[in-house]
């Protein structure tokens, strides 16, 4: 098989990795992204994301996309709701537009920043088997189809279970005590009304009893919810997801005692399918190690109930474009530079997302939320 040379490699076309890539186009750097996935359209992206103006927007006017951006927001997604498990509504946010987070689909901001790049930025099919140094700060990356290519900087944009990780640190996931079991209700306003009514137009949130039925509305309107239990890593693997009927009834079984029209989100679902929560740990970094370094959960994968992922994936990418564009011909300065940002900004917003974890399931869920909403929207009293 062939070996091509690129002067940078970025793995995984995740909104991370794209967004590396868009950045360093706008600023007349090439690059070449490698992504497992077959094309484009392999799978459903799924999932709405609230862009937050610190972080993923931020990352967007440096894309130059922001304009583009503003176009695919889903209008009324920034809606939340906050019910107990026996359908009690606790708080109810309409979207007033003043909020700096707008929803947007995720396949709708990953089709925006690929059709940004170059024709044949992103090379489609390209699993990785391993990655290794050549030295100088070379590394070489072959691929499961025998393939390989070599590369002045690596950059690891490959997720949570990065190949080119273990290159800058021997450290894993761990299991977050959190699994779900997710589901889609399709054409929720007419085949699903119940749940659409509850879910309402944009977030919601069912806590109690140390577990929780998240939902959101999508921009197809279609529902995506997900049954969080808190329970063993082996959980998932004793639930036959094959088959939907058993799926659903192994789930509701967790929710006994709570309204039908929460365990509607489980019972009515059209699609059931499990997932566990990983996280490194809180402060992950590595010594500088150099030609490679990572972004996103590659390099600080956390839970996502601080609702970061992808904002700082994405803030990632920008950041570490214009650390080399702002370097020309000193790569290791404009590592360094990006680490020592990336390193203390991930460990805060990590630490938040464990910290909403053992809130969100807690013992006293429901009402450590109730209060954190009530405290929220209390008018603000400094002098100052």
């Amino acid at each position: 098989m062939s070996t091509i040379h690129v002067p940078i490699a970025i793995i995984g076309a995740g909104l991370g990795g794209l967004t590396a890539a868009r950045v360093l186009h706008v600023h007349g750097i090439e690059s070449a992204i490698f992504e497992l996935e077959g094309s484009p359209a392999s799978r459903t992206q799924g999932g709405m994301l609230d862009i937050h103006e610190e972080s993923g927007q931020q990352a967007l006017h440096a894309a130059r996309l922001h304009d583009e951006f503003r176009e695919i927001i889903h209008a009324g997604g920034q809606a939340m709701r906050l019910l107990g498990p026996d359908g009690t509504v606790f708080v109810d946010e309409p979207d007033d537009d003043a909020g700096g987070r707008p929803e947007v689909d995720r396949g709708d901001l990953r089709d925006l920043l690929l059709g940004s790049l170059p024709d044949g930025a992103v090379h489609w099919g390209r699993r990785v088997a391993r990655a290794r140094p050549l030295g100088d700060g070379r590394h070489e990356v072959e691929f499961a189809d025998g393939s390989t290519v070599t590369t002045d900087l690596l950059i690891g944009a490959d997720g949570a279970w990065s190949r080119v990780r273990p290159l800058v640190s021997g450290t894993r996931p761990a299991y977050t005590g959190i699994s779900f079991a997710e589901t889609d209700l399709f054409e929720a306003d007419t085949r699903h009304p119940r749940s659409a009514a509850v879910v309402g137009g944009g977030f919601f949130m069912a806590l109690g009893d140390e577990r929780g039925i998240l939902a959101h509305r999508e921009s197809d309107g279609s529902l995506h919810a997900y049954a969080a239990l808190k329970i063993g890593e082996g959980w998932p693997d004793t639930v036959d997801f094959t088959d939907p009927a058993a799926a659903k009834a192994a789930v509701l079984a967790h929710f006994d005692g709570w309204s039908d029209d929460l365990r509607g989100l489980i019972a009515d679902a059209d699609t059931i399918g499990p997932r566990r929560i990983h996280a490194l740990p809180v402060g992950h970094r590595w010594d500088r190690v150099p030609g490679v370094t990572l972004l996103g959960d590659a390099a600080h994968l956390m839970s996502p109930f601080a609702g970061e992922g992808a904002n700082l994936a994405m803030l990632d990418g920008a950041e570490l474009a214009l650390a080399i564009a702002a370097r020309p011909g000193d790569t290791e300065a404009a590592l360094a530079a990006y680490e020592k940002t990336l390193f203390p900004r991930s460990a805060e917003v990590a630490l938040d997302s464990a910290t909403s974890l053992e809130t969100m399931f807690g013992e006293r869920s429901l009402q450590d939320m109730v209060a954190f909403f009530a405290s929220r929207s209390e008018p603000d009293t400094d002098p100052s």
